[in-house]
């Protein structure tokens, strides 16, 4: 949960006054949680670290949310938005700005993916992978037994 609201509220930091905060942070909590244990379990991909459901999640959680909690009325601070755009415009540019923003990351992560996977390869060997990369990488364990 910590985390979460911690990725969430970043984005929302220069806008968000103390009560779009605790929206945030409520709002991170519950969607992060459900993506983390939910969606990851249904669609069965390794994220053993949560980033996708913490970081991911929360950091577009709270870009979506930032341009609901900066009007007045949630003690937010619209002064950099100007009077131009409503938040419901807002919330428009900052869904356009997260899509181009998961659209550049999926395609820069997939082409550095396949020069890896044409170089060094992105398994190790199975032997390897038994023994455990502590072990086989580093030549140290993880744990004493």
């Amino acid at each position: 949960g910590a985390i979460a609201g911690l990725a969430a509220i970043t984005p929302a930091s220069g806008v968000a006054g103390p009560i779009g905060a605790l929206i945030i942070g409520v709002a991170s909590g519950a969607i992060c949680w459900y993506f983390s244990i939910k969606v990851k379990n249904a669609l069965g991909y390794d994220d053993s670290l949560d980033v996708v459901g913490v970081h991911g999640v929360g950091g577009l959680v709270g870009t979506l949310l930032a341009a609901v909690v900066a009007v007045g009325a949630l003690q937010g601070n619209n002064n950099n938005v100007g009077d131009a755009y409503s938040w419901t415009s807002q919330l428009g540019i900052q869904a356009l700005g997260s899509i181009f923003a998961i659209v550049f990351t999926a395609v820069v992560t997939i082409v550095i993916l396949l020069v890896i996977k044409h170089t060094v390869g992105l398994r190790v060997d199975e032997s390897e992978e038994s023994i455990g990369l502590d072990q086989s990488a580093h030549g140290e364990t993880a744990y004493n037994d």
